[in-house]
């Protein structure tokens, strides 16, 4: 593993960092989560979540639950349940309707075989070692529940990626500039069935493509900027090059119309 890789990893797992900077409360975490409101299709991610445990009864525990989107579409449609949230940041967790927990998906305070169901959505990456968060997950879950987790393909979002290296290479002086950090990139769509077929039987994969049509700059610097935690990883000025990325994102829009992000999330139903 090169040395600028096991930066990347070191920094996406970091928990001090995790708890204290990138979720000490949800404001980044919502400013990436609001850009889906400009994509077409629309995917209600609660409502296909709510679907898939249709006919589970009993203990949900959403592992790594942010601020709650899911656990509050939860509550509202299945008070059945018996519901928990578990986040390594205690910030984050303020506005989660409880029960909630502080907790690290490599050490669940769960007994084994104790939760119907799992949920790890767009959090497995932060762990420092995927494989034991998984077998962690799958000790957790009944013989005969089930793991919902989610991640980004490696493709996701790409017209991202090479605004922030013009960006920074027009901040830098250099033509083009260094990546920006990648969170899902340590367990992508594509990777994430072998990682969780190593527990479970059983893996679908339920891809989510779509396209984001923005009309202003301002939803897609907001993404961008919502990675500030990171801003040591990135090799470059971080300010200034969301600056020069609002520029030429404004610049694009006038000509064309808009700016198109290409989309490709999705969703794994696990099985023993």
């Amino acid at each position: 593993m090169t040395d600028s890789r096991t930066a990347h990893d070191a920094a996406v797992t970091d928990r001090a960092r995790l708890s204290t900077r990138a979720y000490s409360t949800d404001r980044d975490l919502a400013a990436r989560q609001s850009l889906y409101r400009w994509q077409t299709p629309r995917y209600d991610l609660p409502g296909i979540v709510a679907e898939h445990l249709r006919a589970v009864r009993g203990r949900v525990v959403d592992v790594g639950c942010g601020n709650g989107k899911f656990l509050k579409r939860l509550c509202q449609e299945r008070p059945d349940l018996k519901l928990l949230g578990l986040d390594i940041s205690p910030g984050i967790l303020a506005d989660v309707p409880g029960p909630v927990a502080v907790a690290d998906v490599t050490r669940l305070p769960l007994a084994s075989a104790s939760a119907d169901a799992v949920l790890a959505l767009h959090m497995l990456y932060h762990a420092p070692n995927i494989a034991r968060a998984v077998a962690e997950l799958a000790r957790a879950v009944t013989p005969d529940g089930l793991l919902i987790a989610s991640t980004n393909s490696e493709r996701d979002k790409s017209e991202l990626d090479e605004l922030w290296v013009r960006a920074a290479g027009d901040v830098l002086g250099t033509g083009r500039g260094p990546a920006r950090i990648s969170l899902s990139s340590r367990f992508s769509l594509e990777e994430a069935p072998a990682f969780l077929g190593e527990r479970f039987g059983a893996v679908e994969v339920i891809e989510l493509p779509g396209t984001i049509v923005a009309r202003s700059p301002d939803p897609v610097v907001a993404h961008m900027a919502s990675y500030q935690a990171w801003a040591d990883q990135h090799d470059v000025p971080f300010e200034a090059t969301i600056e020069r990325a609002h520029a030429i994102l404004s610049a694009h829009i006038a000509r064309h119309g808009a700016f198109e992000i290409h989309c490709l999330g999705g969703i794994l139903i696990c099985r023993r």
